[in-house]
């Protein structure tokens, strides 16, 4: 599996899908290529829609305010067309690397990993996923 270490504003270190923000007015499909070019050095074929996951949170903000954010993570299933494995250069992460698949649980990551997992194994026919802890990106 092929994956990126995110590095959060705190300085920790977890492993996630590649991926990332979706600039306005950019098809999501081509989000996929252009954010896994960027943190692996990848050209991907997006292949199989495999689902959607919708994350909700609240956290304080300066001045007694709070946020409240929606994120809506787009998984696909894809496959690598060219280019050569690297890190991301000045983004959110620092290294991408290919796991065995059985060594994935072993890994210090955010349930987003966990999510696009059981949307490959279970490939549900509403591109819904299982309960999974969103407190990490």
């Amino acid at each position: 599996m092929l994956l990126a270490r995110w590095v959060a504003g705190d300085g920790s270190k977890h492993w996630t899908l590649p991926g990332g923000g979706m600039d306005h007015g950019e098809d999501p499909y081509d989000t996929v290529i252009r954010e896994a070019e960027e943190e692996t050095g990848y050209t991907v074929e997006p292949s199989r829609l495999l689902g959607i996951d919708s994350l909700r949170r609240r956290y304080p903000r300066r001045l007694g305010a709070t946020a409240d954010f929606h994120g809506l993570r787009i998984v696909y299933e894809g496959r690598v067309t060219g280019g050569t494995l690297r890190p991301e250069t000045d983004g959110s992460t620092d290294l991408a690397a290919w796991h065995p698949l059985e060594s994935v649980p072993d890994l210090d990551r955010v349930g987003l990993v966990d999510i696009g997992l059981g949307l490959w194994r279970d490939r549900p026919a509403d591109g819904r996923g299982g309960t999974v802890d969103h407190r990490t990106p």
